[in-house]
């Protein structure tokens, strides 16, 4: 078993050896033991691991220490960027996202993540987009991150950066997925936006060095991690290319998450790949924000108890160790809140019990809500256990 605790060293590396990629990467993981491993094995090791073959084994002998040396390297740039790198196994890396087939090695991070950033959800969009869907981003975005849904979305103009205007303006919280490293900022007219993200405990992460620009071929991959740290991803609007649609595909066929879009113009090409996902089925139409936390609350269950990564049970995905999960989302707010419904209480009541204010209240039981630890009826609110 990984040391938990020990800086990433070995999993950055493997990210640096040409051909290997995050799939094969988790492969030789699980079939060596450890990361570490990697760099002692033989090339006859490295072999008969399934889809590696010799051409990526020999890769990896002539390359891994190379690969160490430059993760060395960029794990004293991340220092010195204030930014932290945060591996598959270790606390901290976003809990959805670990048991994905897919899921990148390491992730570099520059705010806070947290266990309850699970309950989050993906809201993507053209970057060259209507007046109608950055008010109609901003609006859900907004309403969601002010019942504790946290806003996930690429940072991008457009669509993206209106979703995270919303929660900031909800005091909610974000968070930015780039296309690129850290010492960017992408689009560079973002820069005070994501500045105010991480001040108001939101976070900006990449799985990308440090140094690695804003190229077009990143932003397919980092599609992927938007969905997969999501429950769910809602298209705002999307033109035909846009790549929101490749976010929606990846979201409902490889990673099991429910899909939402909103209905549009049908006479404009900004929502024409919208209206096609509706039309075929690969998307709920929602109108409402509510609509969407309704939906959430199966896969909210799932993500409470832990069961999200059923669906693909791999072997090598039992090798690392599970986060922790709190028994109650929303730390010692959400904990508070669930002692108070143990009778049944209003919300007036919730607060004067707790001592929280009624914009807390009203978050902390949405989280508890779509969890299944509490139900509301007759303007009250019990525990269900």
């Amino acid at each position: 078993m990984p040391n938990i605790q020990a800086p990433p060293l070995d999993h950055l590396a493997l990210a640096f050896i040409p051909g290997l990629g995050p799939v094969r990467s988790r492969r030789l993981i699980a079939h060596l033991g450890s990361a570490s491993a990697v760099f002692e094995a033989t090339r006859s090791d490295i072999e008969q691991v399934e889809g590696v073959g010799t051409a990526v084994a020999q890769s990896v002998i002539k390359n891994r220490d190379k690969a160490l040396s430059l993760a060395g390297k960029e794990l004293r740039k991340a220092e010195d960027l204030g930014v932290r790198v945060v591996a598959q196994h270790q606390p901290g890396f976003p809990q959805l996202l670990r048991p994905l087939p897919d899921c990148p090695l390491v992730l570099f991070i520059r705010g806070e993540l947290d266990p309850d950033d699970q309950y989050s959800l993906g809201i993507v969009g053209s970057r060259r987009c209507s007046q109608y869907g950055l008010e109609q981003s901003e609006r859900f975005a907004s309403r969601l991150a002010s019942r504790g849904i946290r806003i996930v979305s690429g940072g991008a103009r457009g669509i993206d950066t209106a979703a995270h205007r919303g929660a900031l303006n909800a005091v909610g919280r974000t968070i930015v997925v780039l296309g690129c490293g850290l010492s960017h900022c992408y689009p560079p007219e973002n820069l005070a936006l994501f500045d105010s993200i991480v001040d108001g405990g939101g976070a900006i992460v990449s799985e990308l060095p440090c140094d690695a620009p804003p190229e077009g071929r990143n932003f397919p991959a980092r599609n992927r991690i938007i969905s997969g740290m999501s429950l769910g991803v809602l298209v705002v609007e999307a033109g035909r290319k846009s790549g929101a649609l490749i976010t929606a595909r990846q979201a409902v066929e490889e990673h099991g998450r429910e899909v939402f879009a909103l209905p549009g113009r049908i006479d404009s090409d900004s929502c024409a790949g919208s209206l096609d996902l509706l039309k075929m089925g690969g998307a709920q139409l929602v109108t409402e924000p509510s609509d969407i936390v309704q939906a959430l609350e199966m896969p909210a269950r799932h993500a409470h108890a832990g069961t999200h990564e059923d669906r693909y049970a791999p072997d090598e995905s039992k090798r690392y160790e599970p986060a922790t999960r709190a028994l109650v989302p929303g730390g010692e707010a959400g904990q508070q809140v669930y002692e108070a419904c143990k009778e049944s209480r209003t919300l007036d009541q919730i607060g004067e019990a707790t001592g929280m204010d009624m914009a807390a209240v009203g978050q902390t039981i949405t989280l508890l809500e779509i969890s299944g630890l509490v139900t509301r009826s007759g303007g009250k609110v019990t525990s269900t256990r």
